[in-house]
């Protein structure tokens, strides 16, 4: 594929992203925010959810499903999503509170508390697979919403980068899990971590039961 071909595509992809967000704007709405989380599955860490206001000619090639990117080219458009945006804020639901209520009410409460934390108010909100009993908001929950809504793409971006930072950090208190390479998911590396050293202050001990003996310790 040429390079011209390459371009092409992108401002196809681009085009077919923001289909949903034209189709809200040809309503009269005028801000709108793309709500995603990360960190559903690790065995480690919080949750961590994203809403992203995106203006409304916001025309940056690349927004994509986070977990479609390279961890290179997530950090590149985080900068530039974070930059262009009008407002976006994060919402964090430790392990503890996880391990409390379940992964899934977790989640919501994570985003949630991003639609809280927004400094603009929206008056629509795209979110990816769910909705949010809590939020008085106008709201669509969208099955695959990070590859289809380049609002909830860009909140995907945001989340993943953001809570992979956090791992990254988390990882110089606790280097035996490898929390650098695996953000908290169930490695190799990590069980054996976990095998060998038992779980720490950032493991989810309801989500260690079917990996590990110790898990109670």
């Amino acid at each position: 594929m040429t390079k011209e071909e390459r371009e092409l595509r992108a401002v196809q992809r681009l085009k077919e992203m923001k289909q949903i967000e034209e189709e809200l704007y040809g309503t009269g709405i005028r801000v709108i925010a793309g709500i995603d989380e990360v960190g559903r599955g690790p065995l480690a860490g919080p949750v961590v959810a994203a809403a992203v206001i995106l203006p409304q000619d916001f025309n940056v090639p690349g927004v994509d499903d986070s977990k479609k990117l390279s961890e290179k080219k997530r950090e590149a458009l985080y900068e530039v999503i974070t930059e262009k945006a009008i407002s976006y804020s994060i919402g964090i639901v430790d392990n503890y509170i996880i391990d409390e209520i379940n992964i899934l009410e977790a989640t919501r409460i994570a985003m949630t508390r991003a639609v809280e934390n927004l400094k603009t108010r929206p008056d629509y909100i795209l979110i990816d697979a769910l909705t949010l009993k809590d939020v008085s908001i106008p709201q669509r929950g969208i099955i695959k919403g990070d590859s289809i809504s380049i609002s909830i793409a860009a909140a995907s971006i945001v989340a993943k980068v953001t809570r992979d930072r956090m791992m990254r950090a988390f990882h110089h208190r606790f280097p035996q899990y490898a929390f650098d390479s695996n953000k908290g998911y169930g490695t190799k590396a990590h069980i054996e971590g976990i095998t060998s050293y038992g779980p720490c202050l950032l493991h989810r001990r309801t989500f260690l039961k079917n990996f590990c003996s110790n898990s109670d310790e």
